[in-house]
């Protein structure tokens, strides 16, 4: 049973050259689509003013772009305690969304914007919108998420870029293991009415230990997803067919439904607390490599792939013909 984890939204296969394809055996994302349904309708207006997300549980702003101009990311965290202070539309318990809770609107079966199809929010601008979640590679930069075509990276706290308001709980999401809090120079400072990621610890918490050895390899008690203990399958770097025929071949040797994981999949892995790797520090992987295919083609360019960067903890993508990446097999329980 795959927990916490949403399904990418990506309905389709596409082959290298980017075409679209049959996906029985494809081993691709959209063959069987793992992850959490998304209910339908997703979006449901609660207020003439703010959007509940049925999938996680959260409520955004309808309006994507709330206070009509980019800002810095203190600048973000400012606005967003001025909200609560005047209670808007009601709320008093805004925030900055952390990685996971930005990156949950994502829909990977879509580009321009890389939103669910039928979603209600106006103003959604095609660019970098920050997270409250700062990087721990490099503690003067915070994550942002990519709203044309859904990838995630850092940038430095004091660029520009768009800020879009979320409340509420989520019983789906998981905590993105951040604890600590850091000003615009990546000094560490007190957490308390900081807004960051590290003070409000929102979504699922993580069980302790989260991880155990069961025989196919390491259960994950967090997700319920079994990963090979040795964190590469066949060479360091792959092309995307490549790795998609690597792990046919497993299936076939093991008669378990091993498979690529898909980006939301291999995402749920980061602990976003760590670097080189982005993992909690009691996990017990061993030969890790820099950087994973998914399953889970970019449908911003379909000749192109998912790909997580497991030393920075960033979600970027990959050209599928091109020998870059590593295979991380995954089995569902």
């Amino acid at each position: 049973m795959n927990k916490h984890i949403l399904q990418t939204g990506l309905a389709e296969c596409f082959d290298s050259n980017g075409k679209a394809m049959d996906c029985k055996k494809s081993g691709q994302d959209a063959e069987q689509n793992p992850g959490l349904p998304w209910p339908e309708p997703r979006f449901v207006t609660s207020h003439e003013n703010i959007v509940h997300d049925r999938a996680t549980g959260l409520y955004w702003s309808l309006d994507a772009n709330l206070f009509t101009y980019p800002m810095t990311w203190q600048e973000g965290l400012d606005e967003i305690a001025r909200l609560n202070r005047e209670k808007q539309f009601a709320r008093k318990d805004w925030r900055l969304p952390n990685r996971r809770e930005m990156r949950s609107l994502i829909s990977h079966g879509a580009r321009k914007p890389a939103l669910p199809s039928r979603h209600p929010f106006n103003n959604v601008f095609l660019g970098w919108y920050w997270t409250s979640t700062t990087a721990a590679i490099a503690p003067g930069y915070a994550w942002y998420v990519n709203m044309e075509g859904g990838r995630m990276f850092y940038g430095r706290k004091d660029s520009y870029y768009l800020i879009w308001p979320v409340c509420g709980e989520s019983s789906v999401l998981p905590q993105t293991g951040q604890m600590s809090c850091y000003d615009n120079q990546g000094m560490e400072i007190s957490c308390s009415r900081s807004g960051q990621d590290g003070e409000m610890l929102q979504g699922v918490s993580w069980p302790r230990p989260r991880f155990r050895k069961v025989r196919e390899g390491t259960f994950d008690d967090l997700t319920g997803l079994i990963w090979q203990n040795r964190a590469i399958l066949g060479p360091t770097a792959v092309t995307w067919e490549e790795a998609l025929a690597t792990i046919r071949s497993l299936e076939g040797k093991t008669g378990q439904h091993w498979r690529l994981p898909t980006i939301n999949e291999l995402e749920s892995l980061v602990d976003a607390s760590a670097h080189s790797p982005a993992l909690p520090p009691d996990h017990p992987f061993t030969d890790i490599q820099e950087a994973y295919w998914s399953s889970t083609t970019s449908y911003f360019e379909t000749d192109w792939a998912y790909v997580l960067y497991l030393h920075k903890g960033a979600v970027g993508v990959g050209y599928k013909k091109n020998r870059d990446f590593a295979i991380w097999p995954v089995l569902e329980t």
